[in-house]
């Protein structure tokens, strides 16, 4: 679902809450940040990988993680905004995203996305695939936080054990878009 021309012109205003963009790139995350980085094999084949990344790239691994997200392009493109939300209707969790790289190799393809404003945390994660020896296909996801409000800063220690959760719902939620 994209969004109303006047919803995404206001998502198009709000600012990111980091500064290192495009640190998830890097080996190493930050100064300052939780890291994250899990991985999964998703199985084999150059078709299982075309399939995985045709699913990560047009934002289905997060529907069916059970994300609700709203973006201003159909598939991940730099400069894409989304809004994810996780919840139920107005008291749901909101979370504004703009894609900050992607990568389109033969072996290798995906994005990452930033923080913007009214984001609970404030960082970058991204999404690889990759399509590696004997044709092993790899999901990882990369991510580097910090509380960006209150709410986040009050939940301390629970703030990384929901990360966690997430992450491993998009790691099996690509594993089960990526079967045919």
């Amino acid at each position: 679902m994209t969004f109303p021309d006047d919803a995404a012109a206001a998502l198009r205003d709000l600012p990111f809450t980091y500064s290192e963009r495009g640190w998830t790139a890097w080996s190493q995350p930050p100064v300052g940040y939780h890291a994250v980085l899990r991985s999964r094999v998703l199985g084999r084949g150059p078709d299982l990988f075309e399939r995985a990344a045709t699913a990560l790239m047009s934002w289905q691994m997060h529907r069916r993680a059970g994300i609700r997200l709203v973006a201003t392009d159909q598939v991940a493109v730099v400069g894409a905004r989304v809004e994810l939300a996780l919840g139920l209707g107005p008291i749901a969790l909101r979370a504004p995203c703009q894609v900050v790289y992607t990568v389109h190799e033969e072996h290798r393809q995906g994005f990452a996305y930033g923080t913007l404003t009214g984001h609970p945390e404030s960082g970058e994660e991204a999404f690889i695939l990759t399509l590696g020896a004997r044709d092993r296909v790899t999901f990882t996801v990369k991510a580097f936080s910090r509380p960006a409000v209150l709410l986040t800063r009050l939940a301390g220690p629970l703030v990384p054990l929901v990360q966690r959760a997430v992450i491993t719902r998009y790691l099996s939620a690509l594993q089960q878009v990526s079967r045919p």
